[in-house]
């Protein structure tokens, strides 16, 4: 006898015409099945699964090697092939999770995938997460491996530090860090930010930009607060810019690098990647924002088949 799945999280039908039928395909067949995490009791065991399933297969690269930094670690994947003239390129990665769930782990195919296609070193940060370890935690670990980078890196992995990124599942943290490095003395000249479906406020709601999306799968309000809860416990630093960076000050963002948004049609943090992109391109940074049309916030970490 077939034991008969309950689903968890069903489509709400006022947004099955907008959604791209391959993700209903999937969302109908897995997704809907998964319990929400920020429905159960809190355990770390929470974070054993994928944080999005559906992701394609790591590909193989020359080299994979693991550092510790002071709070966290650090794992960098070398790509094949000659090194460039001036050293490798450098990408720093952040995992998604909401600052909650994931690892160093999770995001492996998205970092091989990185490295061979760009073909340039991927440093992914296993940064401390919440609750455990609220704002500014993962902050400080985030700046803690850009300083590794720029003071270590380019002796044992021949790496270029005048070419190094910042790219983000979840956008916020790489955003953040472009604004650190740019607030740096002296200033550490980022070359780009890539920043996919970003949380830019942490202090929007349903009442605000979340209206449009809220009946979105996957990322429901509800799991967005649980998230921002959990990471960010005190209200007042919600507004800080190293938090949202949207309210960071105009001096500062206009020392950013060119950056590439991506957003998803249907994410209740469609609307801030906009705007943020918006006032980027107003304060003079080069700015491509692209949004996916029929995808709700996790299909860029569903590539697999």
């Amino acid at each position: 006898m077939v034991e008969e799945r309950i689903p968890q999280q069903p489509l709400h039908h006022s947004v099955i015409s907008r959604l791209d039928p391959e993700y209903i395909e999937f969302h109908n067949a897995v997704l809907q099945y998964i319990v929400p995490p920020h429905t159960l009791a809190w355990d770390p065991a929470i974070r054993d699964g994928p944080v999005v399933p559906g992701g394609s297969p790591p590909l193989e690269v020359a080299k994979t090697q693991d550092f510790d930094l002071k709070h966290t670690k650090i794992r960098t994947f070398t790509p094949y092939g000659t090194v460039p003239e001036g050293g490798w390129p450098v990408f720093i990665y952040f995992h998604g999770g909401g600052w909650t769930l994931g690892n160093i782990a999770s995001e492996t195919s998205f970092s091989t995938h990185m490295a061979v296609g760009a073909h340039c070193v991927v440093v992914s940060v296993d940064y401390r997460l919440a609750p455990e370890n609220a704002y500014p935690a993962a902050v400080e670990d985030a700046v803690a491996a850009l300083d590794w980078v720029m003071q270590n890196v380019a002796n044992s992995l021949n790496i270029n530090t005048s070419r190094i990124a910042a790219a983000c599942s979840g956008g916020n943290l790489a955003a953040i860090l472009a604004l650190k490095a740019a607030e740096h003395k002296p200033a550490i000249p980022l070359v780009f930010q890539l920043l996919v479906v970003p949380v830019i406020d942490n202090t929007t709601s349903v009442d605000n930009l979340w209206a449009k999306n809220q009946k979105s799968p996957w990322l429901s309000p509800d799991r967005m607060t649980w998230f921002r809860n959990n990471y960010l416990p005190n209200m007042e630093d919600r507004t800080n810019w190293d938090a949202s960076p949207i309210f960071a000050p105009p001096e500062l963002l206009r020392k950013t690098p060119s950056a590439w948004i991506g957003v998803a049609a249907l994410d209740i943090l469609k609307e801030e990647g906009v705007l943020y992109g918006e006032k980027l391109k107003e304060l003079d940074v080069k700015v491509e924002v692209v949004t996916y049309e029929g995808a709700p916030h996790p299909i860029m970490a569903m590539d697999g088949k």
